[in-house]
């Protein structure tokens, strides 16, 4: 194998972050032409989430670190910097693999203190990334979660799920799944500049409308939106339009937040992109990571209609296949915490 002088024997450059958790050998195929695959050797799968975060899950599996979506967004960019690369490129082109979470995390599943709380698969980087297409870890996880008896969610924005839809609808039979896509964007020049290695929003409406014609219900995260480039109540009825006409079961609306080293990065290609908008980010943001309560309140008032509209105001819960769907909740939820 042409890959075989890359082994962890070889001084290849690796960062002393990788070494520390458990680098096997950083591989670079033509397939996967300026990505680098990092394999390492996990020691645990499972991620206690902290009680503070108030999310509606209690544990995570994540599989991979970094992604070659490369959203100029993407909230993870700084966990990166933990393995010693940069929050920017790198995190677009280094790409650890837990080519192990499969069988770590079938051990962690099978102690007799796991309680079978929510798992969530997506909440860090795309469990349906490109690289999912080389290393297939997903079927492997989900086959863990659903025969321990593990209720699931999955959030991507990678159309690879299609290729484990039979999987999910099986797993769906015996234990609580939720499905969710994310799809910010409509405009197929502005999703090519914000998420440039991403789907495109026509491959992503395809997707929900196979999630739904496998029996699945399938929501939609309208996030984040982005403000002054996607918050006008055109793109938005646009957007939910299309993805009601998909099939979507419910959708969720909230704004953009820049914590960390992402924010620098957004700027920086805010600048090069649309600079007439520099100073007004800067005044949104200048307090903080997040908008103004100002803004998310008109947001909530220009998306809650929309969502009405397009009948897409539903609950979003993880479901038992065949079960009834959920009813609507008495008010719309348009701002949760952000997983993308």
């Amino acid at each position: 194998m042409r890959w075989d002088g890359q082994g962890v024997g070889v001084d290849d450059g690796a960062l002393p972050g990788l070494q520390r958790i458990g680098l096997v050998r950083s591989v670079r195929t033509p397939q996967f032409e300026g990505i680098t695959f990092h394999e390492v050797l996990c020691k645990s799968a499972l991620n206690k989430v902290p009680d503070a975060s108030k999310l509606p899950f209690a544990y995570t599996v994540n599989g991979y670190r970094g992604c070659s979506h490369a959203c100029r967004y993407c909230f993870a960019r700084p966990t990166h910097e933990y393995l010693d690369f940069d929050s920017g490129e790198d995190f677009d082109t280094q790409v650890v693999v837990k080519t192990n979470v499969v069988e770590v995390l079938r051990r962690e599943l099978a102690r007799k203190s796991w309680t079978r709380e929510t798992v969530a698969l997506g909440t860090n980087t795309d469990p349906y990334q490109r690289a999912e297409g080389r290393y297939a870890l997903m079927p492997g996880i989900i086959g863990a979660l659903a025969d321990s008896g593990t209720p699931f969610s999955i959030l991507t924005k990678g159309t690879l799920l299609r290729r484990d839809l039979p999987l999910i609808v099986e797993a769906a039979g015996s234990v609580d799944v939720s499905v969710a896509v994310s799809l910010a964007i409509g405009d197929p020049d502005l999703h090519a500049d914000v998420e440039p290695g991403t789907p495109s929003p026509r491959a992503r409406l395809d997707l929900i409308r196979a999630i739904g014609e496998a029996g699945l219900n399938c929501h939609v995260m309208i996030a984040p939106v982005l403000p002054m480039l996607t918050d006008s109540v055109e793109h938005l009825d646009g957007l939910l339009a299309d993805v009601a006409s998909a099939g979507a079961a419910s959708a969720t609306v909230f704004g953009l937040h820049l914590r960390g080293s992402t924010r620098g990065w957004f700027m920086g290609w805010l600048a090069r992109s649309r600079p007439d908008l520099v100073g007004h980010y800067r005044e949104l943001y200048g307090r903080g990571a997040y908008l103004p309560a100002s803004y998310r309140d008109e947001l909530r008032e220009r998306a809650a209609p929309l969502l009405t509209k397009h009948g897409l105001a539903g609950d979003h819960r993880s479901f038992r296949l065949g079960s009834a769907p959920p009813p609507a909740p008495p008010t719309v939820a348009v701002e949760q915490p952000t997983l993308f």
